[in-house]
């Protein structure tokens, strides 16, 4: 008999414990994180009581490939866009939490004695929250609604983000062991580069490839693409020095632009479920009770320095980013808490080996106990806010509402064109497009020189190689350095600045000129590195050329279809989902009103009513706004649209009006009867015509089935055996089979009466 590998052993092993442990700790209302931990210290090696697995490295893998699978999902529920769209409030909370708790962290570390790269990485997985451990406590809280959620999980959005570029610097300050100011630029500059760059690419390239053979790819086929996609960049990413979660980041950010997201987070949601769970309980393999006993005293100074740090740094974030003080302290009480992006990070300061074997099992038993009180920290945010305002000045109280309402009415009023915001919008745009098209100009370059150019010196020997390279090179990038120099320069914001003379006149075209020079300099590093002329004529040569790219009308069409396919692609899914979700809904948005999305229950007692019946306006002070039933939307129903079970019902109201409504949706619902159900079963029977049968030469229209014992003959079977549709005036013959649906008391009658 063939021996049975290990690893088919220990994953039964695992996903057999990981499956009885979560029952349990979904039956308890607790989060299935916690119950995956507690799985695998069951499983794993420090628990005597209980088999271990055999082989801990096969499990490490497959907890890499989760980690992959985890960073995929979170990518595709990311979008570059929604953070432009977030405004500044989110963003200023997300950085000053993240560098409080990081200061924090480093402070308590250093505290204790530890190493610079433990206290570092410390820092690192403190400074974010748990996005799965909050979204289930404001689910079972019944929170999801409140206007300061949605404000928590634009900010746990951000720091998701944020997150992955830490562990990329990270992993850059692991690799020297030392925190050196030009290594963190240069760090900072090359991620950059690679974020541009496969992000442009993959946003032009992706797009396209799925539109071309969308009538091939099904869900399957969907599947292997985009995992395959995943790992492709995954592959790509650990080439160039950066870590997988990065690449498996970065390539599910850029599938969730094309209007495929939706399909794919729910085709790879089954895979990320199932490589998470191993992730989560390989985690749990490394709780060492004997280390936790050991460092007792920093686990419970670290939780407290959580708990302590969120309540007061977070708050303070929140308010400093403009939010009211009590919505500042429902967020800050609310993000109490760490979770499985401490463990990836503590997962890569192992990998790296450069922190120490203790801060692994220490991380995870802080991350338990902040989880077990962040429901309680979320409900004492409030009495917490009212013990503060006994002790706050009448004059604090004005200035924070006066901050308030000055804050609100400028989100609230459209900017005026003036020559500030000209300039501010004229800059950000230049800026935004150079770095964009040098940073491909700099990855074609650096492509031609690696690969083209030994090609060309092999072919043609050293000089005519160079001179094929450089006209190969100048003519591949051509169209992304003319936009360098030729656009934004008329667009409404320029001929504002340009129109108003003077000084402003001057600055304009001071910043063509810099333009142009950017793009010579491009071009006369291609020619400076393939000619061997002084460098007088290569400059010569790089503003003749540059003249003659901006004057080709062949590079300009071709600039300009290339902009646009990148644009079309990036702005397909938002275009479709406007369609069905027209922006001036979102304008119904005030200062103590928001929108809230309600999904009515399956068994809900509102079904085929209309918004008139239910008076929702009058009993729960919201408004209806919009009815989102599959892919069809209502905006602004009136009182005869109808709802029905698992519309999404788009509200506007307070906080206390939506809670109430929610809670009145939930609650009036149909009582689910599972013995009524099986009595009302239907069955499929049959009945046999004999001689003496008194249906013998009758038809259906005489015997009336459906009539008299509410039942319907869908079938004849004659001798043969075949099935015919029963004609309604066919006389019955002997030895015809009838074939009759119904309930079975209604058979048994039928039974009787045949």
């Amino acid at each position: 008999m063939e021996e049975l590998p290990h690893l088919i052993s220990d994953l039964a092993y695992i996903l057999i414990i990981a499956g009885a442990v979560t029952i349990i700790f979904k039956r308890l209302r607790q989060p299935l994180v916690l119950g995956y931990i507690v799985a695998g210290f069951l499983a794993g090696p420090y628990m005597p009581y209980t088999p271990s697995i055999s082989d801990n490295s096969s499990i490490n893998d497959w907890s890499q490939i989760g980690v992959i699978f985890l960073m995929f999902t979170l990518g595709l529920e990311f979008s570059f866009k929604k953070i432009i769209k977030m405004g500044m409030r989110p963003i200023v909370a997300a950085l000053c939490v993240m560098v409080c708790m990081i200061s924090v962290g480093n402070t308590v570390g250093r505290l204790f004695g530890w190493s610079s790269m433990d206290c570092l990485f410390l820092g690192g997985m403190l400074a974010m929250s748990s996005t799965t451990i909050i979204y289930k406590a404001f689910d079972d809280l019944g929170l999801r609604t409140r206007k300061f959620a949605s404000g928590v999980l634009s900010v746990l959005i951000l720091e998701d983000i944020l997150g992955i570029l830490l562990m990329v610097m990270l992993s850059a300050m692991a690799v020297s062991n030392r925190l050196e100011g030009a290594q963190l630029v240069r760090s900072l500059l090359q991620l950059g580069f690679f974020l541009i760059l496969w992000f442009m690419v993959g946003i032009y390239v992706v797009p396209l490839i799925l539109r071309k053979y969308k009538e091939y790819i099904n869900t399957e086929t969907l599947l292997i693409v985009s995992v395959g996609l995943c790992f492709l960049l995954v592959v790509v990413a650990s080439y160039v020095g950066y870590s997988p979660a990065f690449g498996a980041f970065m390539m599910g950010s850029i599938l969730a632009e094309t209007v495929e997201a939706e399909r794919i987070e729910h085709t790879v949601s089954s895979l990320k479920d199932l490589f998470g769970a191993i992730f989560f309980v390989s985690v749990g393999m490394l709780v060492n009770p004997a280390v936790l006993l050991e460092y007792w005293l920093p686990i419970f100074v670290i939780t407290l320095s959580v708990i302590l740090g969120q309540m007061v740094f977070g708050s303070l974030s929140y308010l400093v980013a403009g939010n009211p003080l009590k919505e500042a302290m429902q967020s800050g009480f609310s993000m109490a808490q760490i979770g499985e992006f401490a463990f990836i990070i503590a997962a890569l300061g192992q990998s790296l080996e450069v922190t120490s074997a203790f801060l692994y099992p220490v991380v995870v038993a802080v991350s338990i106990i902040t989880t077990f009180f962040t429901p309680y920290m979320i409900k004492a945010a409030e009495p917490a806010y009212n013990w503060v305002q006994r002790f706050i000045p009448n004059r604090v109280n004005n200035v924070l509402e006066k901050r308030q309402t000055l804050l609100t009415a400028r989100q609230n009023n459209v900017r005026e064109h003036t020559l500030g915001s000209a300039w501010r919008t004229f800059s950000r745009n230049l800026l935004l497009q150079t770095v964009a098209y040098l940073t491909l100009c700099v990855a074609l370059i650096g492509i031609s020189f690696s690969s083209l150019l030994p090609l060309c010196r092999h072919i043609f020997s050293q000089w005519p190689g160079n001179a094929v390279c450089g006209i190969v090179t100048l003519l591949v990038i051509s169209p992304c350095v003319r936009p360098i120099v030729m656009q934004r320069n008329h667009s409404a914001a320029a001929m504002f600045i340009r129109h108003r003379g003077g000084i402003q006149r001057v600055l304009y075209w001071l910043m063509r000129f810099l333009k142009f020079y950017v793009g010579c300099s491009i071009i006369y590093y291609v020619i400076h590195h393939l000619a061997p002329f002084a460098w007088p004529w290569h400059v010569l040569a790089s503003v003749v050329i540059m003249f003659f790219i901006v004057r080709s009308r062949r590079v300009k069409f071709l600039s300009i279809r290339l902009q646009r396919t990148f644009l079309q692609n990036l702005r397909t899914r938002e275009l479709q989902r406007d369609r069905r979700n027209p922006s001036y809904v979102r304008k119904l948005k005030g200062k103590d009103l928001h929108i809230a999305s309600l999904t009515l229950p399956p068994n809900t007692a509102w079904g085929g009513h209309t918004l008139g019946q239910l008076h929702i306006g009058r009993t729960d002070n919201v408004h209806v706004v919009a009815i989102i039933r599959g892919s069809q939307r209502l905006n602004i129903p009136g009182g005869s649209s109808k709802v029905y079970p698992a519309d999404v019902l788009e509200v506007v109201g307070d906080d206390e009006g939506i809670e109430s409504f929610s809670q009145r949706m939930k609650a009036e619902t149909l009582s689910s009867d599972t013995n009524a159900t099986r009595e009302h079963r239907l069955s499929l029977v049959k009945f046999t015509v004999s001689e003496a049968s008194p249906i013998l030469g009758r038809t259906l229209v005489d015997l009336d089935i459906r009539g008299q014992y509410h039942c319907m003959a869908v079938g004849i079977e004659d001798r043969r055996g075949n099935v015919h549709v029963p004609q309604a005036h066919r006389p019955f013959q002997a030895g015809d089979i009838l074939w009759v649906v119904g309930e079975d008391a209604d058979l048994s009658l039928l039974r009787m009466g045949i």
